[in-house]
């Protein structure tokens, strides 16, 4: 008896215990660290990649077909525009333009003899060969006459008699051309004689022109300013038409051309603010304006390309290099912000949670819907309003209600 009254007596004090531990034992507290939703005017703007272009872009080829002699220039160096880039072998054009030239003189002097009246000495000169040119034909007629009696004897092949025939033919033409230009002569007026001078020595000159501009090809000069950014060619190789010498860049002004969603392009307009953020650029950021705004939707990737030009005197930015885009398409005023790492985003959506710092230190769970993301904060449309302390670090994963403890008071 007195046993099982010892027994009972240790199992109420175990069981008193217990119940006293379980009462000591304290609600979890989780640390955080807090901020006040503010007001302030946020920019409202649209983000896209983009890759750097140059302004003006020219590949610079030659446009006739002769070797390179020299190239002053070669791939990296800056050229002014107009500036001696490459130069052709152009001796065969030099040739050319001494035989124009002389073409020229005799055209000239042509013209002088007959505005002088030299026209009579022409006539008898073309009289002269009429007579050259009948006496060849009567010549070439017997000929041919005694090679056919010949041939129909079968003492000569068909081959010899075939020759007097065109021998006979050519001697007839001969003849027929000394008499038009006899009659040409004896005919036209001395005006007309005087009219087709002209027209010959513009002639002359026209070629003689002509062979100068083929000169003036043959040396190639940089279009605009700019870098030389790729070689295709080198002295000795043979420059054509169809194929470039040097790729010419102007990167005095920078172009981003922005590929921006099709759902958000339509805020977009030329003159608007951007900037531009290489991706390995270091953190900077580089100022523009939208220049242009594509009128057609890439239908692959459902975007919309917008140019945003940027001022590059220092060619800080260079061709192809790529980054982000950031495009201003408006401004929100007094509209409330918060730091972002208070936000914890739903993918896909506008749609967040925010967890408030309530007064009697527990956590509230919050769902907002959210703007604009810009300088590590973020805009609320709704669900938030100015004043209310939201937690920025310790918050994640909270539940509704949870026991906090904020940093600053646990000093």
């Amino acid at each position: 008896m007195r046993s099982a009254r010892f027994f009972l007596l240790i199992a109420a004090v175990v069981l008193a215990g217990c119940a006293a531990n379980e009462e000591e034992d304290p609600k979890p507290v989780v640390e955080v660290r807090v901020a006040k939703a503010e007001l302030a005017d946020v920019r409202i703007t649209v983000r896209a990649p983009a890759t750097v272009f140059a302004r003006e872009l020219a590949n610079v080829g030659a446009r006739v077909t002769a070797p390179i002699r020299t190239l002053p220039v070669r791939k990296g160096a800056s050229v002014a525009a107009g500036q001696l880039i490459a130069q052709l072998d152009n001796r065969d054009l030099l040739a050319q333009r001494e035989e124009a030239a002389a073409a020229v003189a005799d055209a000239e002097a042509n013209l002088q003899r007959v505005s002088a009246g030299s026209l009579p000495a022409e006539i008898e000169r073309a009289r002269g060969q009429l007579a050259r040119a009948q006496a060849a034909f009567g010549q070439a007629r017997k000929f041919y006459e005694r090679r056919k009696q010949l041939y129909e004897q079968g003492a000569i092949p068909q081959r010899d008699l075939l020759v007097s025939e065109t021998e006979l033919a050519q001697a007839e033409v001969d003849l027929a051309v000394a008499r038009k230009s006899l009659d040409l002569l004896e005919n036209q007026s001395r005006d007309k004689e005087i009219l087709m001078a002209k027209a010959k020595l513009d002639q002359a000159r026209a070629r003689l022109g002509l062979v100068q501009t083929q000169l003036e090809f043959a040396e190639i000069r940089s279009p605009f300013a700019g870098a030389i950014t790729e070689q295709f060619l080198f002295p000795g190789d043979m420059a054509k038409p169809d194929t470039p010498i040097f790729t010419v860049m102007d990167l005095s002004v920078a172009v981003a051309r922005a590929q921006v969603p099709e759902a958000e392009a339509g805020a977009v307009r030329i003159g608007q603010a951007c900037s531009f953020k290489p991706a390995d650029g270091g953190g900077a950021t580089f100022q523009g304006r939208i220049s242009v705004v594509n009128q057609a939707v890439d239908p692959a990737r459902r975007t919309i390309e917008s140019w945003c030009e940027i001022p590059n005197p220092k060619r800080a930015l260079r061709a192809g290099a790529f980054g982000q885009t950031e495009i201003l398409t408006g401004l929100a005023p007094k509209s409330v912000v918060v730091p972002l790492p208070a936000v914890q985003f739903q993918e896909g959506t506008r749609k967040a949670t925010v967890v408030v710092a309530a007064s009697n230190h527990t956590a509230a769970v919050k769902q907002v819907e959210t703007g604009v993301v810009f300088e590590h904060k973020v805009q609320i449309l709704a669900g938030l309003q100015a004043g209310e302390t939201v937690i920025v670090e310790g918050g994640y994963g909270l539940a509704d209600g949870a026991a906090i403890r904020v940093e600053e008071q646990a000093r």
